[in-house]
Order: C-alpha cells, then sequence, then structure tokens
C-alpha cells in the first residue's frame, strides 16, 4: 500500500509539473502574381522525469500557393519553383508539367517531430520562381 501511494503522489508531482503549449498561426502575403498561406500548428510539452526537465514537440505545417489570373494564364507553364524559409525550417519544390494545367493552387505539407518551433513573430519568406520569372512574398501571423 505505501509503495502505491507514494507512486500515485510521484505521477501526481510529475502532472502538476508538466505544462503543453499549442500554437496555431496562418501566415499570408502576396505579391503581383501569387498568393500564399503557410499554416502551423504545433505542440509543445514540458515536463520532469527523475529530476530533469524533459521537452518533446510535434507539429503539422501546410502551405498553399495559388496564381492570382486564371488557370489558362498558366497553361504554358514548363517550369514551377517555390520555397519558403521560416526559422529553423525550410521547403523546395520543383515540378515540371509536359501538359496545360487544370489548377493554379499548389500544396505542400509535413510533420516532424522535434524539429525548432516556427515563432508567431516571423516573417516566412517566399521565392516563386516560374518559366522566366521570379517573385518574393513575405507573410505574415494574422492570428495575432
Amino acid at each position: 500500500m505505501k509503495k502505491f501511494i507514494i507512486g500515485f503522489l510521484t505521477i501526481i508531482f510529475l502532472t502538476g509539473c508538466s505544462e503543453t503549449t499549442h500554437n496555431n498561426y496562418k501566415f499570408m502575403g502576396e505579391s503581383d502574381h501569387w498568393e500564399a498561406v503557410y499554416s502551423y500548428k504545433g505542440t509543445e510539452k514540458w515536463g520532469k522525469k527523475d529530476g530533469v526537465i524533459t521537452y518533446s514537440s510535434e507539429d503539422t505545417d501546410e502551405f498553399i500557393l495559388e496564381y492570382k489570373g486564371s488557370v489558362e494564364e498558366l497553361s504554358s507553364l514548363q517550369n514551377l519553383e517555390y520555397s519558403y524559409e521560416a526559422f529553423g525550417r525550410s521547403s523546395k519544390r520543383t515540378e515540371e508539367f509536359t501538359e496545360p494545367l487544370t489548377t493554379k493552387v499548389f500544396t505542400n505539407s509535413g510533420s516532424s517531430k522535434g524539429a525548432a518551433k516556427v515563432s508567431e513573430d516571423e516573417v516566412i519568406k517566399v521565392t516563386v520562381k516560374w518559366d522566366d520569372s521570379e517573385e518574393t512574398i513575405l507573410l505574415e501571423n494574422h492570428n495575432k
């Protein structure tokens, strides 16, 4: 019975010392030809185990890039490259097209454990290159 009480009190103590933070941010921006949205959802968990402070994190993100003109304007598009840079993370995607496009929306998503978290105050730099053109978009958090 004594071991049960000690175990129970230890669990209560560890639970009392743990803290979970949820981050949910949406960064948005646009250039002359493109609009972009970067959505970030992350969970951080702080705790204590055997007298040592513990930390873990998990997150998911989604990047959406949309051409502001009509899909017909992109019908001759052969190459598209887009990338974004946030603190501690980046992504780059290159696509080649042999057929006329039927969409003007391009997405990229992912998830990670233990990666650097995205801060709510970040400005995310997006670079879009299509055929012989290039634009930069700065995305800012719209959830502040």
